[in-house]
């Protein structure tokens, strides 16, 4: 599976640079990352649950950063063993481009599955590598600019209603802003 698409992010690149090296931010983004440890200079480790049609596995594996040109590009790669569900394993070249009122971060992904998994069929394991890409480049530009207008005010009210600490989107930028 291949999947070719950009988010433009409403930061400048230098933030977003920072964002995608940090592990708490990579974290939040990994849909089903239950933990990840480690640095961008040797690897992450991780652990992910998730489930793809009638199989749900815990995923044990590694994200490396590699090819890294700061502030402009760099490769993230991961591979993990969910035990008797098979493997999963892909990859994202990502840059960072400058543009007017931010920094649109294009990326390009493959992904592949062994096991149990593989039996599924393409057409549901390419879906779900497309919604997961989705949703992790969907979280990171929230993590890096916070949410739209109108979720930021049901957040908010959300927030001060149930008083449960909860960390909002957008917490990166203004950690470093």
């Amino acid at each position: 599976m291949q999947l070719t698409d950009h988010r433009d992010i409403n930061a400048d690149p230098q933030t977003v640079w920072a964002a995608i090296l940090n592990p708490d931010v990579l974290k939040d983004c990994v849909p089903g990352c239950e933990s990840m440890t480690g640095t961008p200079d040797t690897q992450f480790e991780a652990v992910v649950t998730q489930k793809v049609g009638p199989v749900k596995a815990t995923f044990k594996g590694v994200v490396t950063l590699s090819d890294m040109v700061p502030g402009q590009s760099l490769r993230i790669s991961g591979e993990g063993k969910g035990g008797p569900a098979g493997f999963a394993k892909g990859g994202a070249n990502v840059t960072l481009t400058a543009i007017e009122g931010g920094t649109r971060l294009s990326y390009e992904v493959e992904a592949s599955v062994g096991g149990k998994i593989a039996q599924l069929g393409s057409r549901i394991i390419d879906g779900f590598a497309k919604k997961m890409a989705d949703e992790f480049f969907t979280r990171f530009q929230e993590a890096v600019e916070g949410p739209a207008e109108e979720d930021a005010d049901e957040e908010g009210a959300e927030e001060g209603a149930e008083g449960d600490g909860e960390k909002k989107k957008g917490w990166f930028k203004r950690l470093i802003g």
